[in-house]
Parts: structure tokens; C-alpha cells; sequence
């Protein structure tokens, strides 16, 4: 199969057909060099197309928690102080760049997520 840039919803589909049927193909085999290939204008028109919006910063902050197996005490230690990490989980405080370089560094949160602005708690 030829690999051309994707240029219709037609097209786009015919692909990832085929890669479904090469999922499991060897690297270094012919297969395997296709499906690189298809992964990439794959990910290059869904990235077009279908643009994902980075999350809210504390759904994110909730979700690496709960990925992780941490509850509230645990940030709390992360951020150095519980009633702080309570004022964030709630929205009523805003993080500041020392949180989001410790939620950076323990949760692996990347940083462009945490710095995306987001209302507080009336």
C-alpha cells in the first residue's frame, strides 16, 4: 500500500482499517515500516481534525491522584501544606509556580496543563 498524506474522511478510514490489520506486525519487517508510517498521518490528520483541549488543571490534578492511588494528606504533602491542597482541590485558591513545579515533578503532570487558567469557587 502507498502512504499518501490523508486528505478525506474516506481516506482516513481505509488507513486505519489497515493498520488494525497490521497492529501486531514485527519492526523491522515490511509491515512493521507500513504501520510506523500509518501511525504517523494517522496521528498527523486526528491531530488536525480532532484536536484534543488540554483538561481542566485540577481534573488533571484529580486524575494523576487517583492514578496514582493519592488522596488529599498525600498532596497535601506534595505541596507542603494540607489546608492548601485542600484551597486548590476545591478552587478557591489558584495554583502558584512553586505547586506547579511540585505537581510537575511528583504527579508528572506537564507543566502546560497546570498553567492553563480555570475559575475559582464562588
Amino acid at each position: 500500500m502507498e502512504i499518501k498524506i490523508i486528505k478525506s474522511q474516506e481516506q482516513y478510514r481505509t488507513y486505519l482499517n489497515r493498520m488494525n490489520e497490521i497492529f501486531h506486525a514485527d519492526e523491522g519487517t515490511p509491515e512493521g515500516e507500513e504501520l510506523d508510517l500509518l501511525a504517523l498521518v494517522l496521528e498527523k490528520y486526528e491531530d488536525e481534525h480532532y484536536p484534543i483541549d488540554a483538561p481542566d488543571p485540577i481534573e488533571a490534578i484529580r486524575f494523576m491522584m487517583e492514578q496514582m492511588g493519592l488522596d488529599d494528606n498525600d498532596l497535601g504533602k506534595i505541596l507542603s501544606s494540607r489546608s492548601r491542597a485542600s484551597e486548590i482541590l476545591n478552587k478557591k485558591r489558584k495554583l502558584s509556580i512553586t505547586h506547579i513545579r511540585k505537581l510537575t515533578e511528583h504527579l508528572k503532570i506537564p507543566a502546560d496543563v497546570l498553567i492553563k487558567d480555570y475559575d475559582l469557587a464562588s
